[in-house]
């Protein structure tokens, strides 16, 4: 493996982890688990990670099928997952009252943490992106994506501890913070996209 692909893999993986965004999605994953018994909590955040990265699994080994299948481009995915990208650091940055005041639902099975909170339409979007833009560098996609996982799954896993020594208002500034760094990437992203779009269709270097 090349540096260059090196530094991909951890570009990559901290765009995914970006999008993860697991520190801003603790008070929501404990919200969610207040009916769950504490000693059953660390056990249901596992299973509903490794749902999510099965799911984000399966779009990056079938995204290019996935994609012929449904007539999409490149082009089109990169412009679409900047958008999308961008609304979501939007709601990262100046979140909505409320938005995490959710009814707590007892032991959840897939919906909300694994989908959409893990592997959301952002996450999606850009693990096809990634697929359909680099086909042969899955196995480079793919361990980004276990980096991005493992560094989330950490977090969340022991995120008790860290809502204890950091409190909520520490984790709404790095949230953010995270945030801002994702505008910055979903702007790039729909900039590729336009670019690549007029590229092919009108010539334009």
């Amino acid at each position: 493996m090349g540096e260059g692909s090196a530094r991909d893999i951890v570009t990559t993986a901290a765009t995914l982890f970006f999008i993860l965004d697991p520190l801003g999605n603790i008070p929501t994953f404990h919200a969610v688990l207040a009916n769950v018994p504490v000693r059953a909590r660390r056990r249901v955040i596992l299973r509903e990670l490794f749902i999510a990265l099965f799911v984000l699994v399966v779009f990056l080994v079938a995204g290019v099928r996935i994609l012929g299948y449904l007539g999409l481009t490149q082009p089109s995915l990169g412009i679409a997952g900047g958008i999308m990208l961008f609304v979501i650091a939007l709601r990262m940055v100046f979140p909505q009252a409320g938005q995490q005041d959710d009814a707590a639902i007892e032991d959840p099975f897939i919906v909300p943490l694994a989908v959409p909170l893990i592997a959301g339409p952002s996450a999606v979007a850009y693990i096809l992106l990634l697929s359909s833009s680099g086909p042969g560098r899955v196995f480079e996609w793919l361990a980004s994506l276990l980096i991005a996982w493992a560094a989330s799954t950490l977090i969340l896993t022991v995120s008790p501890t860290i809502l204890a020594h950091m409190g909520d208002r520490a984790l709404r500034a790095i949230t953010r913070l995270m945030g801002m760094l994702l505008i910055l990437v979903a702007v790039q992203m729909a900039l590729d996209g336009l670019a690549q779009y007029l590229k092919d269709s009108l010539g334009i270097a």
